[in-house]
């Protein structure tokens, strides 16, 4: 028998569950409930919602290979390396996750504007970031390498430095200890980065519609839904978007790792 103060711990404890779960859950269910079968059906079939659907999508994955090509060496840096101003680094890679949204969008315009020298060397090239795939691929790397690069670090922190240092001590250079022992080591970790990369990218909303309201990636396309239709026709663009992040979090916590794992 649990004594009073411990039923009464016990009852917080649950109690205070089950009011986040529903928090969480309920406006979910009834989102994923709402729309009549013959609504969600013609949203399948309407062109525009599939094309930003895909837009999303391919974006996304665009932003986590990246994240990866490039994240990766940083990720490494920061794992094996104490320097002045790590704290700064660390501090700098975090900081897209808490500025807000727009200020992303219109800190990248400020960057590529024709009035700057950045802007100028852009449009030499014929890039442009206003209005294009190309910006929203820049804003969805922006928001999501943060998630890619914490967890490929903490993929590489958790390899011990003797067998990279058995590695080298046999001959490898470097390069090849990294390719050979650190990456088929914390695969898993970064595997997990890219579709925390992905997901957080999927989601972005504020900077897209500073940047680049057209093309319409599905978070767009859903608010212009709702301004000009309503719940109703707002709703199974939502559905859809949170069937595509359940699979992006079920693939997540699938390839998570038991704690100490390293393969």
């Amino acid at each position: 028998m649990r004594s009073f103060p411990g039923r009464i711990f016990h009852g917080w404890m649950l109690a205070s569950a089950a009011l986040v779960l529903l928090f969480i859950g309920l406006p979910m269910l009834t989102t994923l409930a709402s729309p009549t079968w013959d609504v969600f059906v013609e949203t399948l079939g309407d062109a525009d919602v599939m094309n930003s659907v895909w837009l999303s999508m391919s974006t996304s994955a665009i932003a986590a290979l990246i994240a990866f090509v490039f994240g990766t060496p940083l990720a490494y840096l920061l794992a094996r390396n104490d320097f002045p101003g790590k704290k700064v680094v660390e501090s700098l890679v975090d900081l897209p996750i808490m500025i807000p949204h727009p200020v992303v969008g219109i800190a990248l315009l400020g960057l590529t504007s024709p009035n700057t020298a950045f802007g100028q060397a852009l449009q030499a090239m014929g890039i442009e970031i206003m209005g294009t795939t190309t910006g929203i691929v820049a804003v969805l790397v922006f928001v999501g390498v943060p998630f890619y690069v914490n967890a490929a670090k903490s993929g590489m922190e958790s390899i011990p430095r003797r067998l990279e240092n058995v590695s080298r001590s046999l001959g490898a250079g470097a390069g090849a200890t990294f390719f050979r022992v650190t990456l088929p080591l914390c695969w898993r970790y970064m595997l997990v980065g890219m579709i925390m990369c992905m997901a957080r990218a999927l989601s972005e909303f504020g900077a897209i519609i500073i940047v680049a309201y057209h093309p319409m990636v599905a978070p767009v396309l859903m608010y212009e839904r709702f301004t000009a239709y309503g719940l109703q026709y707002s709703q199974p663009v939502a559905v859809i978007l949170i069937l595509v992040s359940l699979v992006f979090f079920l693939l997540l916590r699938s390839l998570s790792l038991p704690k100490g794992s390293n393969s």
